[in-house]
């Protein structure tokens, strides 16, 4: 029997074209951590984590940390966790909000909170990186945006209203595992899709609570 831990997502991630890429995730909170930790899973060789934030105690039931990280960084908790999954993986921690003079992957991850931080964070990457996702949460409502082409590139913009437009709260104030898990794994699906050479699904909103889900 094959020792190869990557024997049943073969055919489903192309190992050789991610070999080639570094990804980068922007918020390792509700979504970002689960991206992160889905991201090692799958063998992204190198993984940016960018985040500011400590781990407080109800980080632990609704993001995933464990006790011992309490008081840590996010990000360097998070490095520990995707280096328990593989060692071999390269995984550079940036414990900032990001700035222009950060370099990133040709994937990236957005994960934060405001709507005022993805446009901001946009304007800078949006020339950079070939595959963008945003994902977005509001209790058991997620939004998952996914970009790869110019043209793509144009129809994000319209998605970043102003702030004073978005509806009340943060994916912070509401949320639960769940709900980050399952926009996590659309997120990385939505990568898998884009490393496979398959059309992505723009947008994709998920009332969990209803049971309904929309692509566009």
């Amino acid at each position: 029997m094959t020792t190869d831990r990557f024997q049943r997502q073969s055919g489903l991630i192309p190992s050789e074209r991610l070999s080639q890429l570094t990804a980068t995730v922007i918020g390792v909170g509700a979504i970002g951590r689960q991206v992160a930790l889905q991201l090692a899973a799958i063998g992204t060789p190198r993984i940016q984590l960018i985040d500011f934030d400590s781990v407080e105690s109800t980080n632990i039931t609704t993001q995933g940390y464990r006790a011992q990280d309490l008081g840590q960084l996010k990000v360097d908790a998070t490095a520990r966790s995707i280096q328990e999954l593989d060692d071999l993986i390269q995984v550079e921690v940036i414990s900032d909000r990001f700035r222009p003079s950060i370099s990133i992957g040709e994937a990236v991850f957005c994960c934060v909170d405001s709507i005022s931080a993805r446009a901001a964070i946009w304007r800078l990457v949006s020339r950079e990186c070939k595959f963008w996702t945003d994902g977005r949460m509001l209790g058991e409502i997620i939004r998952v945006l996914a970009v790869s082409s110019s043209n793509d590139f144009d129809w994000y913009s319209e998605t970043l209203f102003p702030q004073t437009e978005a509806q009340s709260g943060s994916c912070t104030s509401r949320s639960t595992i769940y709900a980050g898990s399952v926009a996590a794994g659309i997120m990385v699906h939505q990568f898998s899709r884009w490393l496979r050479g398959i059309s992505i699904d723009f947008d994709t909103t998920f009332n969990l609570l209803a049971g309904e889900i929309t692509i566009k």
